[in-house]
């Protein structure tokens, strides 16, 4: 078994497809509409589907807004440099939340970021 991917509804596709492509760096896998549900699903990620979890967005056409909720946490990225990403984020146009720094309690370095819906993803860097 393994993890195929997390979904979320996103309200402006393109706004978020251009923020997980051009803001953190993934590839935009596939896209398909379903006229006959009024929904369109992009897949995207750092790899193909095959070998790679990967971020489906699900835009259902005929809703405007979501309530996040509050048991959703955060989706987690790892990268080389916390404090790079933060800075190549930020020049791309990202909104930082929790700028890099250890965690509470602790000494991995982390930062939050969020997608123009609001949610959460956590930059952990790579353990080496």
């Amino acid at each position: 078994m393994r993890l195929l991917h997390t979904m979320l509804r996103v309200t402006d596709l393109e706004k978020s497809i251009t923020f997980y492509t051009d803001v953190l760096g993934m590839t935009l896998l596939s896209r398909k509409d379903y006229p006959e549900g009024c929904f369109t699903l992009a897949f995207l990620g750092y790899g193909p589907a095959s070998e790679n979890t990967v971020l489906e967005l699900t835009h259902n056409w005929n809703t405007s807004s979501y309530t996040l909720g509050d048991a959703y946490g955060h989706i987690a990225i790892g990268v080389d440099d916390v404090y790079a990403a933060c800075d190549r984020i930020r020049e791309a146009g990202g909104v930082i939340v929790r700028e890099p720094g250890p965690m509470k309690h602790g000494t991995t370095v982390l930062a939050f970021v969020e997608d123009p819906d609001g949610y959460k993803i956590e930059l952990l860097s790579d353990e080496k």
